[in-house]
């Protein structure tokens, strides 16, 4: 039986980030007991399947609208964007519903950042009907996904990017102060996608830039709002001291 390569490299990409932090939370330790973590993990789920389909929706309303009587539609899109956003702000609600003060993403930072890498090259792999593909383009390593396009190979940047980030947190981890690691994933990922996404076909929504833009210079601005905050108000903890 052939497995899809999305399929098969999205399950990858879970298995490898839940081995991932399984392992890191065993050798680090973590200040939030096992009850809280997996009521805020329960919340990050269901935030980032809820943030993931919105953002997916005003990537092109107008297609949406017309798709409002297609339940396989509005299931089926999904965007990493709109998943960490929805998932971030669904975990700092629950936080607030059981009384956790303290940060309590790093730990799941280098294991986000790998499972996205990896997730990615089930996208490339699956060519434009993943919905991933860049603009044309003439440079030395633009690929043709099968349409005779020469293209920018988005879903490459983004999976070499990720691996990136998550050699570059590790390196950063041991002078990270509690809550940095998962503000740099953050606050690098939205940057990161700002950018490249004017490689990739969309739909503009305001002064020429997508919804997934938008959505990731406003989530990058609250990242850097947050980090000052913390900044201000958080003793200088080790995050691999703390989790």
């Amino acid at each position: 039986m052939r497995v899809h390569p999305h399929l098969f490299f999205e399950l990858l990409a879970y298995l490898v980030a839940a081995l991932v932090y399984w392992r890191r939370r065993r050798s680090l330790g973590d200040h939030v007991s096992t009850e809280a973590r997996w009521a805020l993990a329960a919340a990050a789920v269901v935030g980032a399947v809820v943030g993931s389909r919105m953002l997916f929706w005003f990537e092109d309303p107008q297609r949406t609208l017309s798709q409002l009587t297609n339940p396989q539609y509005l299931a089926g899109g999904q965007t990493i964007v709109g998943a960490l956003i929805g998932g971030w702000i669904a975990v700092e609600w629950q936080k607030r519903r059981i009384g956790v003060l303290r940060p309590t993403g790093d730990l799941f930072a280098i294991p986000i950042a790998l499972g996205a890498g990896i997730g990615r090259i089930g996208c490339f792999l699956s060519g434009l009907p993943d919905g991933t593909y860049g603009l044309r383009s003439s440079l030395p390593w633009a690929i043709d996904l099968g349409d005779g396009i020469p293209r920018h190979p988005t879903a490459i940047y983004e999976s070499i990017f990720m691996f990136a980030l998550a050699f570059a947190l590790m390196r950063f981890e041991r002078r990270a102060v509690l809550g940095d690691l998962f503000l740099g994933l953050i606050a690098a990922y939205l940057a990161f996608r700002a950018v490249v996404d004017f490689w990739k076909p969309g739909v503009p929504l305001v002064a020429g830039l997508t919804a997934i833009q938008v959505a990731s210079l406003v989530g990058l601005a609250v990242t850097l709002r947050v980090w000052v905050v913390r900044r201000r108000s958080i003793p200088g903890t080790l995050a691999t001291e703390t989790g």
